[in-house]
This record gives C-alpha cells, structure tokens and sequence, in this order.
C-alpha cells in the first residue's frame, strides 16, 4: 500500500471527504460531532504532519474560541477514540487517520527533518499478529511508529 500523506492530491478535496466520512460514521453510530470536535479534526486533517495540543489550542484561541487545554484533550480523546485521529507517541502529537472507520493497524511514516507523517497498514500476518495471535492475546489496539526521511527530503538530500 502506497502511505498517505507523502504524495501530492487536492488536499482541499481530501478535507472535505474526511468530514463527510466522519459526519456520516457519528451519525450511523450515535456520536456527536460537536462544533469543537469537528474544528479539531479539521485543523489535524489541514495539514499532514502532527500537532500538538496546545498548538491547536492557539490554532482555536486565534479563530476566537474561548478554549482552554481540557477541551481541546477532550475532542482529541474522542477523536482517536473513535478512530478518526492517532496519537503520534515519538512526537506527543496528532494526526488525523487516513482511513477513519475502516478497522486497521496504522503504521504512522515520521519525516525527521520535515516532521510530515504518513499512514500506511500493517498486514495481519506481521509477526506482531503472529506473536500476538501464538500467545492468545487479542490486541484491541496498536500503533506502529517509523522514523526516517520522506521522499521530499531524500530527495532534496541528494
């Protein structure tokens, strides 16, 4: 599967389709998209590499929300709660998930010097699965993490 977030599209279209596709999976499942939840997924899904909380706190405040940290943790629980974003661990930042609503292993593709992340998928048959699968262990969750230079900046390093 080729990563999503490194290659060049209509990013404005790539928007647009993420909250229609959010919209439509809170609507079959009985979430609410709150007004503050779905700026924040706006706001992750505007760019392709991860932010941090309180840079979406600024992002908010200069948008004119009266929002403090709790609200903007509380949206981003939901939000990767529900699978529509991913905590980047290596970076103690977010981005939005490539493929809300479709049940996968993300492997988030880190850019060290320009900090974009990209999504792939894992397969079921790595040896994670296999180690999990072998010990009886039913993983309700895991995100994979790889750190190196994107197409741009190999490029641009060469």
């Amino acid at each position: 599967m080729v990563p999503i977030g490194f290659e060049r599209h209509d990013h404005a279209d790539c928007v647009e389709a993420a909250i229609a596709a959010a919209d439509a999976r809170c609507t079959e499942n009985g979430l609410r998209l709150t007004p503050i939840r779905r700026r924040v997924l706006e706001i992750l899904l505007s760019r392709h590499c991860a932010i941090g909380a309180y840079d979406i706190l600024d992002i908010l405040k200069s948008d004119g929300v009266k929002a403090q940290p709790p609200l903007v943790y509380r949206a981003l629980d939901f939000l990767t709660g529900h699978g529509f974003a991913h905590r980047v661990e290596r970076l103690n930042a977010f981005v939005a998930c490539a493929v809300p609503g479709q049940r996968h292993a993300p492997v988030l593709l880190i850019c060290r010097t320009c900090a974009r992340v990209a999504e792939t998928h894992a397969e079921d048959d790595t040896a994670l699965g296999r180690a999990t699968r072998d010990s009886g262990f039913v993983v309700e969750r895991a995100v994979m993490e790889a750190e190196g230079l994107c197409p741009t900046c190999q490029e641009n390093a060469t």
